[in-house]
């Protein structure tokens, strides 16, 4: 089940992803990030209600509140990193931000087999290929590398928080729903902020309101997937279900591929080659 839930959370953060970049073009994307996550807040708040998740409430839940401090810090930090640019280094070099999690699961004892260990070496090398990493051409900022280091350690460290906050499952809603609330209010300060600085809220020609079905799958594709996450990581090891969850980029690029005719570089091809050979590796082992 462990790798079930870890590749399931591969394919609905891959496609959040997918969405939330489309949307970013002509939306803010501080708007879109509390936009969405506001919408899956509601939802998760209506699902809470529901389940009677309130009864869970428990320490564990600092868990889900450092996890919603850490998360938009750790975006907003990885967009401005993609402003600085280039994309084609700074998207594949994020996704080390899985060694949070998997050096957690070392450290707590955990000791992947050989196949398994093959297995994360391949799926990893895979990942940051099939983002097209940039070899050469256009000179990196340092600020864009320290950034982008920054985004990957805040996004290993949502990783290990959220499989720590809940126990249950009536806890893990309760979870989702108190670390997609602190994303809005960290999300919503930062966009007053920005706004006080002479930034944009929201387009020239007003708020998307088109775009509302978009950015309500963007939100709850998001939100399930930090659950599906917290439940392989409960299942099974930390360390094989950290590396399965990251292979969201290959399903981006296939996203970008099947939607807008992207074409993959050869490298990109021969990285989802790898990151598949790595994953049935991992799922032999």
């Amino acid at each position: 089940m462990t790798a079930f839930f870890a590749l399931l959370t591969s394919f609905l953060w891959g496609l959040a992803d997918f969405g939330g970049g489309l949307l970013t073009r002509r939306t803010p994307a501080l708007t879109v990030v509390v936009v969405s996550q506001g919408i899956a807040a509601v939802v998760l708040g209506a699902i809470v209600l529901a389940t009677g998740g309130w009864s869970e409430a428990g320490p564990r839940l600092w868990f889900a509140f450092a996890a919603g401090l850490v998360g938009p810090v750790a975006l907003l930090c990885f967009y401005q990193a993609l402003a600085l640019g280039p994309m084609g280094v700074v998207s594949p070099l994020a996704t080390l931000g899985v060694a949070v999690p998997v050096g957690i699961g070392l450290v707590l004892g955990e000791r992947p087999g050989l196949f398994q260990a093959a297995g994360i070496a391949v799926a990893v090398t895979g990942v940051v290929l099939a983002g097209g990493p940039q070899l050469r051409g256009a000179a990196v900022q340092r600020r864009a590398i320290l950034m982008t280091l920054v985004a990957a350690a805040g996004f290993g460290t949502v990783f290990a928080l959220i499989a720590e906050a809940s126990t249950t499952v009536t806890g893990l809603f309760l979870a989702l729903f108190v670390q997609r609330v602190t994303n809005v209010a960290v999300g919503g300060a930062a966009l007053v902020a920005s706004v006080r600085r002479g930034g944009a809220a929201v387009p020239e020609d007003g708020f998307p309101w088109g775009s509302l079905p978009a950015l309500a799958f963007v939100g709850l594709a998001d939100v399930a997937a930090n659950g599906t996450y917290a439940m392989a990581a409960r299942s099974g090891p930390v360390t094989v279900a950290a590396v399965l969850a990251s292979l969201y980029p290959v399903v981006t690029a296939l996203a970008a591929r099947g939607f807008l005719n992207e074409r993959l570089r050869g490298i990109q091809t021969v990285g989802a080659g790898l990151a598949l050979l790595g994953t049935l590796l991992l799922a032999t082992g």
